[in-house]
């Protein structure tokens, strides 16, 4: 199984994307779904997540202004991020806890990245 990420690209500050993340195969479940990002030279952090039953919590820089959202039935994960910040630009990872088929238990996997860029 991988998390397949889509949707990054450079916006001007103010703008806004869509970013969407998706297993390449069928899963027999999936349960938190989350966000995180890496800017130059930073650690990777914590932006959003979202459970099963549609809890979410945010990263305090992006609270307002960023959504996290996911389509059961298709096992994907959105993050809608409007007004748009420099601060934003990073490398943006998509991550699940993912029950495969045949398997007892789930287990960690991450996305390729996608590069969001927000020139000012």
């Amino acid at each position: 199984v991988q998390l397949q990420a889509s949707g990054g690209g450079l916006v001007q500050a103010g703008g806004s994307l869509r970013l969407s993340c998706a297993p390449s195969t069928s899963v027999s479940s999936i349960n938190i779904m989350a966000w995180y990002r890496q800017a130059p030279g930073k650690q990777r952090e914590f932006v959003a997540g979202l459970t099963r039953s549609n809890k979410a919590n945010y990263i305090n820089s992006v609270e307002g202004r960023f959504t996290i959202s996911r389509d059961n039935a298709e096992n994907t994960i959105y993050l809608q991020m409007n007004n748009l910040e420099p601060e934003d630009t990073a490398v943006y990872y998509c991550n699940a806890r993912i029950q495969q088929w045949g398997r007892a238990t789930h287990s960690d996997f991450w996305g390729q990245g996608t590069l969001v860029t927000v020139s000012s």
